[in-house]
């Protein structure tokens, strides 16, 4: 059981637990011995749903990577491969086929007639005894946070405009309400979320009569889409676990680090071989410390680690008090609890101290001061001559984008001599083939030249009031502190539609992409909550097409105000962060 889950005002356990029982029941299915054959891409949410020991027990001796050429040898009567619907994995799997074994496909999340068209073609379509969907679409990663890991989510909603994902995200939103109660209220800003918001109202007419009697665990659902808030991901994160992610990227809950911070040196040991393997953690709220630590700006966890290392170093001076059998014997059981807390406080301080050798040095706080300028408006209008000094140095590609497209962003568009003179400057020093991104860039809003001379950015910063002076790091009262200045915008949002509600920021909505509506669904009678004096709200919040980890902080910091009244669920297609947002975006011409 994955107790941090349950721990949140909504026991996610009870989704994650429903994911396993579907999967037995196709693993019995498959009668005797089992390989599963695993497209690498499911890999990392799987893990978060079942790990090998539930495989073991329903017969999976061997478990593979799906790659060109035959399925390696191994005993066994069937075979599984687990894979996403594409149509290059089906060239793949064709190729993986020998007799005389049971293959079975479980497609993941859903079955594809295009891809078993695909196998028919290559004449291996008749092979399966199984050809079954898994509909996995909403994965908990943590007590309030649920994801798709659809990766191309926000690229097909916005650059293809292929809705696939907007479907899934509303077969996943009927799932939860299956399991969680009919959500009675649905918010919602852009045309995404418009789309989601019809296709949950017209499943719920098509299912009518077979709903479950449940009391709603939910009182409203906000859908919002990403290009409501293009900027948010663009700026650097500055929580800790904002900058994991930015600097080394958290897969599936998990972070790999440079081993060299981890090597437990023995004394006299010297000179001997540091590891070279990455340190892989697991980043949860089962650890109590990276629960308290995680969303506090970076600036904050020094003074978080001290005093934490002050209570473990007193606890473990605690022996020498102990006298008596009892309290020996009491020590002695409070060990195990103690010695985790002392590895997770080394491992924290670690990664702190390689976090803090990056935010100290001139390149970060340079590139973080030309994000605040034109978060604040600072000339947003001309070529920026830092822009021009790291295209100079060749600094990466990525860094370029993130900086163009925010000064984009942040003036409604940029004058054409303006954009052509970046555009200009970014093909020569990187290669023509990035003409792709650019335009793709400028397809979804990123990047784009100025229609109207009128910028409405600064009235919608001063409205919704995304700048804060001297915003409190240490002690924060605002959400403003994720950015250590800028309030992310959907945030913000989120914040004023629980108090006083959006009608008192009508006109800025109206300056915002896409529509913004409110629709209410029937309750069964006998299920309206009473709600007691002084019990919050729940809100789940998702975002169409990827969220941040500083706004998922800044969600918590909501949750967890005093007179906040609400508490936070968020889901999300993907979590994102500036640099594999762009990267999905990007594209290069096919080799002739």
């Amino acid at each position: 059981m994955a107790a941090h889950l349950s721990y949140g005002r909504v026991n996610l356990n009870i989704l994650r637990e429903a994911a396993r029982k579907e999967l037995r029941e196709f693993l019995d299915k498959c009668a005797g011995s089992k390989a599963i054959v695993w497209d690498e891409y499911l890999t990392g949410p799987f893990g978060l749903i079942a790990q090998y020991s539930l495989l073991k027990e329903h017969e999976v001796e061997k478990m593979f990577t799906l790659k060109g050429g035959r399925v390696p040898p191994a005993d066994v009567k069937n075979i599984i491969f687990f894979v996403r619907p594409r149509l290059e994995l089906m060239d793949i799997i064709a190729e993986n086929l020998q007799p005389p074994r049971e293959f079975h496909i479980l497609f993941v999340p859903r079955r594809s007639l295009l891809c078993e068209q695909r196998l028919k073609e290559q004449g291996v379509l008749n092979s399966f005894t199984n050809i079954d969907e898994y509909i996995l679409d909403l994965i908990p990663y943590d007590g309030d946070l649920l994801s798709m890991e659809s990766e191309s989510a926000f690229r097909e909603c916005y650059l293809e405009n292929d809705q696939t994902s907007l479907y899934h995200t509303a077969k996943g939103l009927m799932t939860l309400q299956a399991l969680y109660g009919t959500i009675p209220q649905i918010f919602g800003k852009g045309e995404c979320a418009r789309h989601v918001a019809n296709m949950m109202l017209r499943m719920k007419r098509e299912f009518a009569g077979s709903q479950n009697q449940i009391l709603p665990v939910f009182d409203t659902l906000l859908l919002l889409d990403r290009n409501v808030d293009l900027l948010t991901p663009l700026a650097t994160q500055l929580t800790y676990e904002g900058l994991i992610d930015e600097i080394y990227g958290i897969t599936n809950g998990y972070v790999k680090l440079p081993p060299e911070k981890f090597a437990q040196k023995k004394p006299g040991e010297g000179g001997k071989d540091l590891p070279t393997e990455p340190k892989k953690l697991q980043l949860n709220s089962a650890e109590e410390l990276y629960a308290e630590i995680r969303d506090k700006n970076f600036n904050a966890v020094g003074a978080a680690l001290s005093k934490k290392a002050k209570i473990i170093s007193a606890a473990f001076e605690e022996r020498h008090n102990a006298k008596t059998v009892g309290e020996i014997k009491q020590f002695v059981s409070q060990l195990p609890h103690m010695q985790a807390a002392r590895n997770s406080l080394a491992n924290h301080t670690s990664i702190a101290e390689l976090i803090k050798d990056i935010t100290t040095s001139e390149v970060f706080f340079d590139n973080l001061t030309v994000e605040q300028e034109f978060m604040t408006g600072v000339d947003t209008d001309k070529v920026n001559t830092y822009i021009e000094d790291c295209i100079s140095r060749k600094d990466p590609l990525i860094k370029i984008l993130r900086l163009v497209c925010m000064q984009s962003v942040c003036n409604n568009g940029l004058k054409q001599k303006v954009l052509d003179h970046y555009k200009r400057e970014i093909l020569q020093t990187y290669g023509y083939e990035h003409i792709l991104t650019l335009n793709n860039l400028e397809k979804v809003g990123l990047l784009k030249p100025q229609t109207t001379t009128r910028n409405n950015y600064p009235t919608i910063r001063k409205t919704l009031k995304l700048w804060m002076e001297d915003a409190n790091e240490q002690n924060p009262n605002d959400i403003s502190y994720v950015y250590s200045g800028y309030a992310p915008l959907s945030v913000r949002l989120t914040q004023l539609l629980a108090r006083p509600g959006w009608r008192s920021i009508e006109e800025v909505l109206k300056m915002l992409p896409g529509p913004h509506f409110e629709e209410r669904q029937q309750l069964p009678t006998g299920l309206h909550k009473k709600r007691q004096q002084g019990e919050n709200r729940t809100t789940l919040v998702f975002f169409l097409g990827g969220v941040t980890y500083a706004e998922i902080a800044a969600l918590r910091f909501l949750s967890q105000m005093e007179d906040g009244g609400t508490e936070y669920v968020i889901a999300t297609t993907k979590l994102i962060n500036g640099t594999s947002w762009i990267k999905s975006l990007m594209d290069r011409p096919e080799p002739f």
